[in-house]
């Protein structure tokens, strides 16, 4: 793409009155080549770049003969990367991790790592070649693109799914900070996460609540790594798993209910059938506790899009969306709870619905 100019001196002064000023057109280039720095950040992941980096500058030529890659391509890639503020060219050809960039190193414990591979492996991307076609239908467009849904998707490919429990894992990581602080969960004796994966969100709950019992409900496949978890927090002693699926029947015996990133893969129909079977489990003095994005009723537009984006990321793979407060209280309703209140996350990019029965 190239900008032609007149040759003209660039002025200061404003245009004239009634004449509306240029149009910058970098947003437009930008968005229109998003689609380039994700598979650049991909191949970043998928090649073990921040690994091999390290701590020190290292020298594209000898990334390239550890990485059996083409000197001149991974040159070429580790400058765009520079450009993406990932890594820093330190002097020609040799290139060092940015602070960002760091965050794609497997040995740390806020690693991105995994996260960044599933989010830019094919599963997660072909179904946005059929964004246009979900728009008009409604429909999930992964369905047709790969011949069953997502999670039975998931299902059969092994590695695949440990990828996205890894991924789930690393992006539950900043909630799992602010949320055992963020509520008062001392006054219930044992909390319920419903299709809570591997149990991280549970454990930083337990381990800031030394009375509280926990219980993790899952599929075979989301609680495969749980035990895991709890034996390296110390939290085994305290939490019990069973599996099951939510849309059948959610275990009693909790008084609080917790389901973290779950509704926005389901439309209004299934969300419904999940929140009925929790208000069959929770007592009258429970609670229930969802923990996801909730939109504003009017988008300001200088506001993150990544909500927004993950709305239309749950239209594209799953049929689900994310949803305003507006949206909580009518399911809610809908269900035998009533909407108590709605607490912001921050800095991570989620609310705490704190639902009661009725």
């Amino acid at each position: 793409m190239s900008h032609t100019t007149t040759g003209r001196p660039a002025t200061a002064t404003a245009p004239p009155e009634g004449v509306r000023p240029p149009v910058d057109r970098e947003q437009i280039t930008r968005l229109v080549c998003g689609h380039m720095e994700t598979r650049a950040i991909g191949a970043m992941a998928s090649l073990g770049i921040a690994d091999r980096l390290g701590d020190e500058p290292r020298p594209a030529g000898e990334l390239a003969h550890e990485l059996s890659c083409d000197p001149d391509a991974l040159h070429r890639l580790l400058r765009a990367l520079t450009a993406l503020g990932l890594v820093t060219e330190v002097r020609p050809a040799h290139f060092a991790l940015s602070e960002q960039g760091a965050l794609l190193r497997t040995d740390r414990p806020d690693s991105l790592h995994s996260f960044v591979r599933m989010c830019t492996d094919p599963a997660m991307l072909d179904g946005w070649r059929g964004l246009e076609g979900a728009v008009r239908s409604g429909r999930p467009a992964f369905d047709d693109v790969f011949g069953t849904d997502f999670f039975t998707h998931l299902a059969r490919e092994p590695e695949l799914n440990d990828l996205f429990n890894a991924a789930m894992r690393q992006n539950t990581g900043v909630a799992a900070r602010i949320l055992p602080t963020a509520y008062d969960f001392g006054r219930f004796s044992t909390l319920a996460d419903v299709g809570g994966g591997d149990g991280t969100l549970l454990t930083s709950v337990l381990l800031a609540h030394p009375g509280l019992r926990g219980l993790l409900y899952d599929t075979a496949e989301g609680l495969a790594q749980a035990g895991a978890t709890f034996a390296a927090a110390g939290v085994a002693d305290r939490c019990t798993t069973a599996t099951g699926d939510f849309f059948a029947a959610v275990p009693e015996g909790a008084d609080a209910y917790l389901l973290k990133s779950v509704l926005h893969d389901w439309d209004d129909v299934r969300s419904e059938r999940i929140l009925r079977h929790c208000r069959d489990a929770v007592p009258p003095h429970g609670r229930l506790l969802i923990v996801e994005p909730v939109l504003p009723d009017v988008v300001d537009a200088s506001a993150s899009p990544l909500p927004h984006l993950s709305d239309l990321n749950m239209l594209v793979n799953l049929g689900g969306r994310e949803r305003t407060r507006a949206d909580f209280v009518a399911l809610c309703a809908r269900t035998g709870f009533e909407l108590a209140d709605v607490t912001p996350l921050a800095p991570a990019r989620y609310s705490l619905v704190e639902a009661v029965p009725v």
